[in-house]
């Protein structure tokens, strides 16, 4: 996808020289600072909210097909300072298609601005396009994307993309686009409640300086119930790091508000029962939502797309450590797809830099037939829910990475399995996978499972058959049989439990609590 944006002479000798271009423009003298995006954010919310004009494009724009969309791709020479060959440059998405909701880009300095217009010198129309209107004088862009030499230093690879409401995904080293952030998520899974998606309805990019390690983006959103400001600072690295500090103001009250969602896709998986005509044994962006409690219990649960139906899990939490969901197998194997490349797609790991209070983290499963959307949603829930006229500032640390474990579990799981056999059809088996240095230390004490049932349906089951083995590759399998409780009882009457599983040596936990909720 792609958009247009204007190159610009820097007329002020103090601020230096872009690279020659078709067009030019002035700066302006003004100091951009986050201070002066919220300042914009507050009085936003003190008006009546007015949506983007969905209709403020021509209609040939409007009109696109997906193919004809792709087909106007950004001129890599025409990004915005690249011929000073500083560490970052900028590309801009063409408004159009589904994107029919212009956003404001601006460059800014320690002391100036400029607006970056729209221009066809931006972008190359391909064949499917070779002719089209013109473009609006104040169309604005769909959004942009930052790119560095994340894997050649001389090589400018994407780093981060803004687009789409408030959406945005980046990229640490050797990795592929899978897994999406948003700014806020309001009325997210909220019973008889409308989802809303603010948008980001204007940007202000940071000229880099000569090796500058970071890049900085301010954003103002806006949407029926919250305004707020943004501000990132992404440090492109092996690991991909995107500091937020973000301000909210509060319109109106609203059921569930989110703070750093995240949406990743899950088909199926090695603990999928079902199962669907595929060549490849998984298909997945992410495979287990990770929590950091402020306890220090550190919490895996599995992701799940099996019964059909929309899931909730809740994780309730007087302080929250951090919580992302992540890629754990990284083998080709388990995907054997070279085209998406489902073993290089980044986990995405959050930790608090501020005090988030109490709260909990919430997991939404959506439940889907294909790969094509985004399905599990995972999000920080503040347990107040701010009401109309609050300010609400936080501020977090996004990891996107390669990182099996970011979550920092000594000890973690690998795998869940589960099946019922024919000769044994009112018993399932559950197989949980563990592995850790601290596991494989010598000692007389010896590793024991603990195994929890919880929830409504706990007394309708007994747990039996359990066994804890040592595995090839440093790994340790815990396995037990659910059964009814009663005699002569069925599991299909069982309904679904949730089920905690760790390993212990004498009182000292080892791993981190697998979570899961299963359907006998």
């Amino acid at each position: 996808m792609t958009l247009l944006v204007s190159r610009i002479f820097i007329l002020l000798a103090t601020l230096g020289t872009l690279a020659p271009s078709a067009f030019c423009q002035t700066w302006e003298r003004e100091d951009v600072g986050f201070e002066s995006i919220q300042s914009r954010a507050r009085d936003l919310a003190n008006k009546p909210y007015v949506p983007p004009n969905r209709d403020s494009l021509p209609a040939w724009m409007n009109n696109l097909s997906y193919d004809q969309y792709r087909d106007i791709r950004f001129n890599p020479d025409q990004a915005l300072w690249a011929a000073e060959k500083l560490p970052f440059r900028a590309m801009f998405f063409h408004p159009g298609y589904l994107y029919r909701e212009p956003v404001t880009l601006n460059e800014f300095t320690t002391t100036h601005q400029q607006k970056i217009r729209l221009a066809e010198a931006f972008f190359n129309y391909g064949p499917l396009i070779s002719k089209h209107g013109d473009l609006p004088a104040d169309g604005g862009f769909a959004g942009f994307r930052l790119h560095a030499p994340l894997n050649n230093p001389d090589v400018y690879d994407e780093l981060i993309t803004f687009q789409g409401a408030s959406y945005w995904r980046a990229l640490g080293k050797n990795q592929k686009y899978g897994i999406s952030s948003r700014a806020i998520a309001v009325d997210t899974g909220a019973d008889g409640a409308q989802e809303e998606f603010p948008n980001f309805r204007e940007f202000w990019l940071r000229k880099p300086e000569a090796n500058q390690p970071e890049a900085v983006v301010y954003a103002l959103l806006d949407g029926p119930s919250y305004s707020g400001a943004y501000q990132f600072k992404i440090s492109p690295n092996n690991t991909t790091v995107v500091d937020v500090h973000a301000v909210l103001f509060a319109r109106k009250a609203v059921q569930r508000l989110g703070i750093a969602p995240m949406s990743s896709m899950f088909w199926f998986g090695e603990n999928s029962r079902r199962r669907f005509d595929d060549f490849r044994p998984e298909v997945h962006d992410s495979d287990g939502l990770a929590i950091r409690m402020g306890t220090g219990e550190r919490i895996w649960r599995p992701l799940s797309n099996d019964t059909g139906k929309l899931e909730f899990s809740f994780f309730d939490m007087e302080k929250c450590d951090g919580f992302g969901l992540l890629q754990r197998d990284r083998r080709f194997s388990a995907y054997e797809d070279g085209e998406a490349a489902y073993h290089q797609r980044p986990s995405l790991w959050v930790e608090p830099s501020s005090d988030w209070g109490p709260g909990r983290v919430m997991l939404m499963e959506i439940p889907t037939t294909n790969e094509l959307s985004d399905n599990m949603v995972a999000m920080w829930e503040p347990a107040r829910t701010p009401q109309p006229g609050d300010r609400i500032e936080f501020r977090y640390r996004q990891h996107w990475t390669l990182n099996e474990d970011p979550s920092m579990a000594e000890g973690r799981v690998t795998a869940t399995r589960s099946g019922v056999h024919d000769w044994q059809p009112e018993q399932r088996t559950v197989i949980v996978d563990f592995t850790g240095s601290n596991l494989t230390q010598p000692s007389e004490i010896p590793l024991t499972p603990l195994i929890q049932v919880m929830g409504a349906g706990a007394e309708k089951v007994k747990i039996q058959g359990v066994t804890v083995q040592p595995l090839p590759e440093s790994r340790w399998r815990v396995a037990f049989q659910i059964a009814p409780a009663a005699e002569g009882g069925k599991l299909a009457d069982v309904g679904p439990i949730e089920l905690r599983c760790c390993l212990k040596r004498g009182d000292n936990f080892l791993t981190e609590t697998w979570v899961h909720r299963v359907t006998p």
